[in-house]
C-alpha cells in the first residue's frame, strides 16, 4: 500500500530568525540558515551543558558524552548507516580528503586509476590529483548527457579493472542534476572498484541510505543541512574503515601511546584525533531532528515545485541560458546573455535577492559549458514564490539595465 505525499508548499520562514521580512535567500546550496532548533541546541550545549566528552569522569562530562555519542547514533540512522561506521569530520572536504589519504594513498598504486565527473566539486577532485601525483595513478573523466547530468552509459564504457576508486557528485552543486547512484555503484563494483559519493547537495533535499544505494564512502557537511559550520560526516564501510591507518594523531584515537609503539582505538574513534567540535555535533542532531520532522519527500516536492516555477519564468526571458535538466534538486543555474554573473548577483543584491555568482568551484564544468561562471538560485524549506517573483523581478532589472 503507497502512503501518500503531503504535497502543500512549506511555510517555514518564521522559524529561521536570521532572514529578515523582505529578504530572499537564494543560496542554500553555498550554506543553509539555520532554523530555532538548531540554533537553542548550540545555545544550550555552550551556554548550559557545556562539558568535554570521552575523557571526564564528573558528571556533567558523562552526559555530555552520552548525548555526543547519542548524536552519532542520530547522523547514522539519517542516512541509514551504523554508528561505528559513521565518522565526524570537519565538513564534506575533509571527509574526501581522508579516504584519499588513508584509504587511496595507501590501496592504489602506480597504473591504477581514478575515476571523476565533468561536474565535480573542487573538493571531489583535487584531494584525488595529490594522492594521484604521489602513488603514480591516472584520472579518467565521465563526461555529461546532453541534458547535463553524469553520463552512467560512458561510464559503463570507460571502466576497466585498473580503475580502483569512482567519486561521484550524488547531485551537482551547480546543475543539480541527481545521479543514479544505485547504478553507478554497481558499474563500479563490476570491476572491482570502491565508490565514493559526495552528498552535500543530496542529503537536505532527499532520502538517502547508504545501505540501499551500495556505495563504499559517503560524505556530507552539516550547515547546508541546516546544521552548523565545521561539523560534517564521513559514513563508510566498517571493514574499509578498520583497515585503514589513522587520518592525524592525537589524542582519543589512541588504545595505547609509548614511545616504542602506539596502538589505535578502532573506528570511528581512529579517526577522530582531538577535542571534537562537541557543540556542533549536537546542532547537527537537531538538524537532523528538524529535517525529518517536515519529513524528506515533502521537502523535496516542495523544492522540486519551486525549481519548475524558476525555469519555467526564467526561461520566458530571452536573454537568460538556463543550465541544468529540467528536473534538477534544488538548484537552477543560469546566465544572462552579455552579463558576468558578478554584475547580476550585485543587480539582484540592490532588490534584496541574494544569489551566488561564480564558478562554484566546478572550474572544469564552466570549460565545458562554455562559460566563466553562471548565477545560481538555490532553495530551501524557508524559500517560496514570492522568492522567486523577486528573482524574476531582479532579472528583468538586469535585461533593462544591459539592455
Amino acid at each position: 500500500m503507497s502512503v501518500a505525499i503531503d504535497t502543500r508548499p512549506l511555510d517555514l520562514l518564521a522559524d529561521f530568525p536570521a532572514i529578515p521580512e523582505g529578504w530572499a535567500y537564494l543560496d542554500t546550496a553555498a550554506t543553509a540558515q539555520k532554523p530555532k532548533p538548531v540554533i537553542d541546541a548550540i545555545h544550550r550545549g555552550y551556554g548550559e551543558t557545556y562539558a568535554t566528552v570521552h575523557r571526564g569522569v564528573y558528571q556533567r562530562s558523562a552526559d555530555m558524552t552520552y548525548a555526543f555519542e547519542a548524536a552519532r547514533n542520530r547522523v547514522a540512522k539519517f542516512i541509514g548507516g551504523k554508528p561505528e561506521e559513521t565518522i565526524f569530520v570537519r565538513g564534506a572536504t575533509e571527509g574526501i580528503n581522508l579516504v584519499a589519504q588513508c584509504w587511496a594513498g595507501t590501496q592504489l598504486k602506480a597504473g591504477d586509476r581514478i575515476l571523476l565527473s565533468t561536474l565535480e566539486h573542487h573538493s571531489n577532485i583535487v584531494p584525488w590529483q595529490m594522492v594521484a601525483e604521489r602513488v603514480g595513478a591516472e584520472i579518467d573523466v565521465i563526461p555529461l548527457t546532453a541534458d547535463q547530468r553524469i553520463d552512467l552509459d560512458a561510464m559503463a564504457a570507460m571502466l576497466t579493472e585498473r580503475h580502483k576508486l569512482v567519486a561521484l557528485a550524488h547531485v551537482s552543486n551547480v546543475l543539480g542534476s541527481t545521479l543514479d547512484a544505485k547504478r553507478a555503484a554497481d558499474l563500479a563494483h563490476a570491476v572491482g572498484a570502491k565508490l565514493l559519493l559526495d552528498g552535500c547537495q543530496a542529503v537536505p533535499r532527499m532520502a538517502v541510505d547508504v545501505a540501499a544505494l551500495d556505495c563504499d564512502f559517503y560524505v556530507f557537511s552539516g550547515h547546508k543541512l541546516y546544521g552548523p559550520t565545521g561539523i560534517g560526516v564521513l559514513w563508510g564501510r566498517y571493514e574499509l574503515l578498520d583497515a585503514m591507518p589513522p587520518y592525524q594523531g592525537g589524542g582519543s584515537m589512541i588504545d595505547r601511546v609509548t614511545f616504542a609503539k602506539t596502538t589505535y582505538a578502532p573506528p570511528p574513534g581512529r579517526f577522530e584525533a582531538g577535542t571534537p567540535h562537541i557543540v556542533g555535533v549536537l546542532g547537527l542532531h537537531a538538524a537532523c531532528d528538524y529535517v525529518d520532522g517536515i519529513g524528506l519527500e515533502r521537502i523535496h516536492a516542495h523544492e522540486t515545485a519551486l525549481v519548475r516555477m524558476t525555469r519555467e519564468a526564467l526561461s520566458s526571458i530571452n536573454s537568460v541560458r538556463l543550465f541544468g535538466p529540467e528536473d534538477s534538486a534544488g538548484i537552477v543555474s543560469f546566465a544572462v546573455e552579455g552579463v558576468h554573473p558578478h554584475d547580476v548577483a550585485t543587480i539582484l543584491d540592490e532588490g534584496q535577492v541574494a544569489i551566488r555568482a561564480g564558478h562554484h568551484c566546478a572550474q572544469p564544468l564552466m570549460d565545458v559549458l562554455g562559460v566563466p561562471a553562471t548565477a545560481r538560485a538555490s532553495f530551501a524549506v524557508y524559500s517560496g514564490p514570492r522568492d522567486i517573483e523577486a528573482l524574476v523581478k531582479g532579472v528583468e532589472r538586469v535585461t533593462r539595465i544591459f539592455g
